[in-house]
């Protein structure tokens, strides 16, 4: 079966680990991830420990009762869509635990940022209107060899400042690059992060992949 990796969100300040009711009895494995938090750490350590729970989710999955490696899907919310798609994109966080990101089966962020975050923005004394793209944005990392993407945000009017259109930008970017497999989603009437409107899209995504895959 495949195993969905789940960040929660809460600006890389605040939040916990928790399993949604939406993929409850969906045929799927959920492995749900604490990481450090802002004040206590800095960036990078938040991706760091992304990277981390990834690494030993690909590294002992097979050992709890039927997981397959090769079914490792990545998502979250806000904060945590920021990391599924900084570790997916940006090689480096993986392979310093010796796993390549293109064995990920499919990146789900949900209302994610693809400019670099906002608090790590405010680490560096950098006001929250002001983007920016440093090696710390996904949308800085974007190549035509990344694994499937899918990107779900709210309304764009209703969504946090810029949110929709920061993902509608990182998706036409990978098509110039040539990504082949790249859409987005956005949930007309909700707003930023709607988990619950989210799940049954990211469980089917999961079962698209599953089933180009033959498996």
């Amino acid at each position: 079966y495949s195993t969905v990796v789940w960040f929660h969100g809460g600006g890389l300040k605040n939040g916990n680990k928790s399993i949604l009711k939406g993929f409850k009895n969906k045929g799927l494995a959920v492995v749900a991830v604490n990481y450090r938090l802002h004040p206590k750490v800095q960036a990078p350590v938040y991706i760091e420990d992304a990277a981390a729970a990834v690494a030993w989710v690909f590294k002992n999955i097979e050992k709890y009762g039927g997981g397959d490696s090769s079914r490792i899907f990545v998502s979250g919310s806000s904060a945590g869509g920021y990391l599924t798609s900084i570790v997916g994109f940006d090689k480096r966080w993986l392979a310093a635990h010796e796993i390549d990101a293109n064995r990920i089966a499919g990146l789900i962020p949900l209302a994610g940022h693809a400019i670099t975050h906002f608090t790590i923005r405010a680490e560096r004394g950098i006001e929250g209107t002001q983007p920016v793209i440093d090696d710390l944005a996904p949308l800085y990392h974007v190549r035509d060899d990344a694994p499937p993407v899918l990107m779900i945000t709210g309304d764009r009017e209703l969504e946090m400042l810029g949110r929709y259109e920061e993902n509608a930008y990182m998706m036409r970017m990978l098509k110039v690059v040539g990504h082949k497999d790249t859409h987005i989603f956005e949930l007309d009437g909700y707003g930023h992060s709607p988990k619950d409107a989210a799940v049954p899209l990211i469980v089917k995504e999961v079962k698209r992949i599953e089933g180009l895959r033959g498996w």
